[in-house]
């Protein structure tokens, strides 16, 4: 198959790409921009690992094809740090020990930031909605929510860029 190339902003970085027109967003991220934070879980968008946000929101970077991302911003995982300096949300998950293997993190805090841009201060109810297509196996989610709850708290009081 011919491919082709376009070009997209990867973290506020423009990157242009040459792929086949079938290489799924999650390859091109991990393969051709060299970003490992979105993870290949189970490539069929139930899992959560492979989110990103697109645009702002929230998407399965293993359902959409790479160049569907064209002209559009991708933010991962990587962008969130500022050199040693923890996003609240990584800084939260730490304190709450709200990640153990890490797998599903990436995934759960890029939906968890997508949540706590529109609404700032949520109940614990609506961090388990937003975060129920994110699957983790590892934790319990109790401390997943705690984290999002306690991040919130920080990002309103201005401990963050994000």
């Amino acid at each position: 198959m011919d491919e082709i190339q376009y070009t997209l902003r990867v973290n506020a970085v423009p990157r242009t790409v040459r792929t086949e027109p079938r290489k799924l967003l999650l390859d091109v991220l991990r393969e051709e921009v060299g970003l490992t934070g979105p993870h290949a879980g189970c490539e069929h968008g139930v899992c959560g690992a492979c989110t990103v946000l697109l645009d702002g929101k929230s998407v399965r970077s293993c359902l959409m094809f790479g160049v569907q991302a064209a002209g559009h911003e991708v933010r991962t995982i990587e962008s969130l740090a500022t050199g040693d300096r923890l996003h609240p949300l990584q800084q939260a998950f730490s304190d709450s020990y709200a990640l153990q293997c890490g797998f599903c993190t990436p995934g759960m805090i890029m939906t968890a930031l997508e949540l706590l841009n529109d609404v700032p201060d949520p109940t614990p109810d609506q961090v388990r909605e937003t975060l129920s297509g994110n699957l983790c196996r590892c934790t319990g989610y109790g401390p997943i929510v705690d984290a999002v709850i306690a991040a919130g708290k920080r990002m309103r009081e201005g401990s963050t860029t994000a």
